[in-house]
């Protein structure tokens, strides 16, 4: 029965990845014009030489995904079987690893501390409170992100340390590699709304159609646009 069960999810998983495409493309910043210097050479005084400024062109940590649910709700099953999907934030110089964290709803975090000396990994996010009180190595935490939203970290001895849990509703997602690249593979065919994010700048949305077989691409230029001016 159990080998016969097996079989059957192994050929409906296969009949869906037959019937799925590819989402694929690249994610940039654009600073605003007239930010220049402009060869005043302002930046290069006393007074702001250490004003660091953004740099548009080496942004990273963008996310693109799909919003919303895909797919009708699985109805639940009369003996429901525990799968736990574990990610990892590790904790190493004083700093979080990685930055930015994509998952989707009902995925257990793991925070271990690799440092010699103690952190305090905390959130006051409404989508997931917590405090992991004071621990290191070899102690790991964790926590089960069990709504979709934004959840910001930190540390509370430490002021540098922050990250960022993306938690989304699908699995349809993926971060950006260090040239902005993204692919997100065996999405079901439909029509979505494909969104890409960065912490620091409004998102942007595009509709695209999935088909059965083959690639979409979707390029995406993020900035300071389209909010109200005062």
């Amino acid at each position: 029965m159990r080998a016969a069960f097996a079989l059957l999810l192994m050929m409906s998983l296969l009949i869906c990845i037959s019937h799925a495409g590819t989402v694929t493309g690249m994610v940039r910043a654009q600073g605003k014009a007239g930010t220049e210097e402009n060869g005043s050479g302002k930046y290069d005084s006393r007074k702001f030489k250490f004003v660091e400024k953004v740099n548009y062109a080496e942004m990273h940590d963008f996310v693109v995904f799909i919003e919303g649910p895909v797919g009708p709700k699985p109805a639940p099953p009369d003996k429901p079987v525990q799968v736990i999907t574990t990610k990892k934030v590790t904790q190493r110089g004083a700093v979080f690893w990685p930055h930015v964290l994509p998952v989707v709803v009902g995925t257990t975090v793991e925070w271990p501390n690799n440092d010699d000396i103690f952190h305090n990994v905390f959130s006051t996010s409404e989508t997931k409170p917590f405090d992991l009180g004071l621990y290191k190595h070899p102690e790991v935490k964790r926590v089960t992100f069990d709504k979709p939203g934004r959840v910001d970290v930190f540390c509370s001895i430490h002021t540098s340390m922050n990250c960022i849990i993306l938690v989304l509703e699908n699995p349809y997602f993926a971060a950006t590699d260090d040239k902005g690249r993204y692919n997100i593979p065996d999405v079901p065919a439909g029509a979505y709304k494909l969104k890409a994010w960065h912490k620091r700048l409004p998102g942007q949305i595009k509709e695209i159609t999935v088909e059965e077989k083959g690639e979409i691409r979707a390029d995406f230029t993020l900035g300071i646009t389209n909010l109200p001016q005062y």
